[in-house]
């Protein structure tokens, strides 16, 4: 697997974007996207994919990452990853995330870096689309999209946890932890798991309103 940094500055046409998503693997909660255009080399020295970084670095970075470029995230709810399954889900919050970047920025075409192995459906023939694996390792406008993402929906998940205190959200993040799994055979599903994943789906009976 080639994981050599990927040379996007000089791609066309411009502008370039870094797009990611995160919480594919998790029991609850949205799965996210994040949208990123790098406007200088500011920080892409400490850019990297965000599973790598402690919380803190993580936390440290992204409101650097918005004050000094560009970024959107975006979201696919629980109901839509039941509805059109998860791998779909996210790449719809992927989309969601380029076009309101389009939108905030007001460009006519750009070239769009998505991080994994899937082309994002439904972007116009103005998106010039690369895929890399393990894009947020080799190219910083997905790692800085993959950091924002990543403490958006961390926070996102740590507020779920004051509305259902006992399911543990603010140390697991809806992934599918021991102490996770333990708290939805204790007290059932909330509206915020997804029901269509094994570990969820067995405990539908006694979903908690």
């Amino acid at each position: 697997m080639d994981l050599s940094p990927y040379n996007w500055k000089d791609l066309r046409p411009k502008p370039v974007i870094g797009v990611d998503e995160v919480g594919r693997g998790c029991l609850a909660g949205p799965v996210m996207a994040a949208a990123c255009l790098l406007r200088s080399d500011f920080g892409l020295e400490e850019f990297t994919d965000s599973k790598l970084l402690s919380p803190a670095k993580r936390e440290k970075l992204s409101p650097m990452i918005q004050q000094e470029h560009a970024v959107c995230v975006a979201s696919a709810s629980v109901e839509e990853i039941f509805e059109i399954n998860i791998l779909k889900a996210a790449l719809l919050a992927m989309k969601r995330s380029v076009l309101d970047l389009q939108k905030k920025l007001q460009f006519k075409e750009a070239t769009v870096l998505v991080d994994g192995n899937f082309k994002i459906p439904g972007l116009g023939p103005e998106f010039h689309q690369i895929t890399l694996i393990k894009g947020d390792l080799r190219a910083e406008p997905i790692s800085a999209a993959s950091i924002v993402a990543k403490v958006a929906r961390d926070q996102l998940m740590h507020d779920f946890s004051k509305i259902y205190p006992q399911y543990g959200f603010e140390k697991h993040k809806g992934y599918a932890s021991p102490l996770h799994r333990k708290m939805i055979q204790a007290h059932g599903p909330t509206e915020i798991h997804r029901k269509s994943f094994g570990g969820v789906r067995e405990y539908l009976a006694s979903i908690s309103q």
